[in-house]
């Protein structure tokens, strides 16, 4: 598989994009990875870059964007933060991404058994964390079950997924709120953003159209 390039990316809609996901990630969970030549493509892609999607991921080791969705050099915009939140810099690194760069779609990618959705849960407070976990507390406030104070807590997995969920769609929120070039954008129809959720278990993603 080559590297894309400003005719293919040209082509790509976002739906399109989407579906390539769609593919790598039935690919990773086959086993079955796409034919290219890694070496080739950092050739290919020494004078300039043309990926056709921007994926905004948590740092988890286990959740690589590039891997669990099969794609090579150049093919993907990859932004990583514990929590797959967004501020200030991540949606100037997304309007880059789309107005400038030529990428097609945003996913939001949270995943299950979210360390940092865990200390959000908790309400863990340690340093330079305390900011970053008071980031994703509003999604521990906005799901609303179980009302039983034990059970909203990082030993309820079904809880912690719950919020991650939730997490993931105030992100999308806050990217609609916050940026009016992505917007802008979206409307026209030159971009789609969407929401998904990782299985850690099976390496498995959930699209949220």
């Amino acid at each position: 598989m080559k590297a894309h390039t400003r005719e293919t990316q040209a082509t790509m809609t976002p739906e399109k994009a989407l579906q390539f996901l769609k593919e790598g990630n039935q690919r990773f969970q086959g086993n079955l990875k796409a034919n290219r030549n890694l070496l080739e493509q950092v050739n290919d892609t020494s004078e300039g870059q043309f990926p056709f999607a921007t994926i905004l991921s948590c740092i988890d080791s286990r959740v690589s964007a590039e891997l669990v969705f099969d794609q090579g050099l150049g093919d993907i915009f990859s932004i990583r933060i514990a929590g797959n939140f967004v501020n200030e810099d991540i949606l100037g690194s997304m309007e880059f991404a789309c107005k400038l760069a030529g990428t097609k779609l945003i996913v939001i990618l949270g995943h299950t058994s979210c360390g940092a959705v865990k200390g959000a849960c908790d309400h863990a407070r340690l340093g330079n964390l305390t900011a970053l976990i008071r980031k994703i507390e509003p999604a521990v406030e906005a799901v609303i079950e179980p009302v039983d104070e034990n059970l909203r807590n990082s030993k309820n997995l079904e809880f912690v997924d719950k919020v991650a969920e939730k997490n993931v769609n105030l992100t999308i929120d806050n990217i609609r709120k916050q940026s009016p070039v992505l917007v802008e954008m979206e409307e026209k129809g030159e971009i789609k953003v969407v929401g998904a959720m990782y299985d850690v278990s099976n390496g498995e993603v959930i699209f949220y159209e």
